[in-house]
């Protein structure tokens, strides 16, 4: 299952991510989101976790929790529309 992670402070590295994920369960991937032109964190990112029900235990005890002194948004990620409105 794939998990969105928002409200990320720019400094949160992937290994912090994944460590505070695993505390729930195998984490697949984690996948930090830049800015296309500077590359540059953009604030939010994607953890894939093995199971749903390690997915949901996650979501569950890390949403609202701090790290890196910002108050995470922690949820079922979206299937993404593809084309999209640009």
């Amino acid at each position: 299952m794939n998990i969105y992670i928002g409200n990320m402070s720019f400094d949160t590295t992937e290994e912090q991510l994944r460590q505070a994920f695993e505390a729930y369960g195998d984490v697949s991937t984690v996948n930090i989101i830049g800015d296309r032109d500077t590359g540059k964190p953009r604030g939010f990112a994607f953890v894939e976790m093995g199971s749903r029900d390690e997915a949901v235990a996650a979501i569950n005890g890390l949403n609202g929790q701090e790290l890196n002194g910002r108050e995470l948004n922690v949820n079922e990620a979206k299937p993404r529309n593809e084309g999209g409105n640009r």
